[in-house]
């Protein structure tokens, strides 16, 4: 176990070693048993996390705002929009000033090729550990909540484990690539053999798909790219379908409409479903674009997981927190 965490910021996937994973998954499984047996474990009594939101959110600020309470602590909800950071306030500012009024800031800002680079200036400036809820490349929380659900269905030891994370159509809008490049970046570290599946046009960064090939060397796993759902979903034991935009491509909102509405026939149904494992699960994020994304048969079926899956935020969270701020 390391715990060496105390003062940290988590911002990237890889920030925390695959050891430090190691250790925050084994803190939060202690804490989902303890919250199960109603066992008071008050581990940050009187600090404060603030968390600073550009995007909306129901699982991430419910959950941080839950998992704060539930650990003796105080979360603050602040929306850019309603507070001077839309009128001036710079990221240094947020950092020197909440830095001294906070124990902790947890930042969501997913504006593409700004959203990161807010959050490590933000970091630069601060005293205490400034957490990711989300960004233009990394959805850090999601994915260890992922990985805590996987090994919950699949057991700890993901070698030779068909992990699917595939691209999916949804027509609401051009959402952020970090969920899908966290995915990749941290299942290669446990042994997974992972499958990244999307049309030519909705491609990952580069520079992280290389990380997760060089991830895949290290760790002795696997890693292909492929264009064809169906060949993706064959024998998979776990599959993760979500929409992304074409960011990759283009930045223009009328090419990506375009783009996303060629492949309307990315959907999860049940004839997908066939093609996977007897046993395997579907993973979402949420919220996912119902009848579009995944047919209601299949998110309220029973390899659906996406339930365990949103409970898991609120104690991978808790874990990091408790290691990071106390």
């Amino acid at each position: 176990m390391q715990t060496n965490l105390r003062g940290r910021d988590f911002i990237g996937d890889l920030d925390f070693s695959k050891e430090e994973v190691e250790t925050v998954l084994d803190v939060a499984w202690d804490l989902k048993r303890k919250r199960a047996l109603g066992e008071p474990h008050p581990l940050l009594r009187d600090k404060t996390l603030a968390m600073l939101f550009f995007f909306t959110s129901t699982r991430t600020r419910g959950s941080f705002e839950a998992g704060m309470a539930q650990l003796g602590g105080h979360a603050a909800f602040i929306d850019s929009d309603t507070t001077q950071i839309a009128h001036g306030d710079t990221a240094k500012e947020i950092g020197e000033i909440f830095g001294r009024y906070f124990d902790g800031i947890a930042i969501r800002q997913c504006d593409w090729q700004f959203g990161n680079k807010y959050i490590n200036e933000v970091a630069r400036y601060s005293r205490v550990p400034v957490l990711n809820m989300q960004d233009d490349i990394y959805h850090p929380f999601q994915c260890l909540a992922d990985l805590m659900t996987i090994m919950e269905k699949k057991g700890r030891d993901l070698r030779r484990r068909k992990i699917v994370v595939s691209w999916a159509y949804a027509a609401s809008y051009s959402k952020p690539i970090s969920v899908p490049q966290s995915l990749i970046l941290q299942l290669t570290r446990f042994g997974a053999d992972v499958v990244l599946a999307h049309p030519p046009e909705f491609k990952l960064m580069p520079e992280i798909v290389e990380m997760a090939r060089e991830n895949a060397r290290k760790y002795h796993s696997g890693f292909e790219i492929v264009h064809d759902m169906d060949e993706a979903f064959k024998d998979a034991d776990v599959v993760y379908p979500k929409s992304w935009g074409p960011l990759v491509t283009t930045t223009d909102k009328n090419e990506g409409k375009v783009l996303i509405e060629k492949y309307r026939d990315w959907i999860t149904d049940q004839r997908r479903m066939d093609l996977t494992k007897e046993d395997s699960i579907y993973m979402h994020c949420l919220p996912a674009d119902r009848n579009l994304e995944v047919t209601d048969e299949v998110i309220d079926g029973p390899h659906s997981v996406v339930y365990d899956e949103a409970e898991n935020r609120l104690h991978v969270q808790k874990a990091v927190m408790a290691l990071t701020m106390s």
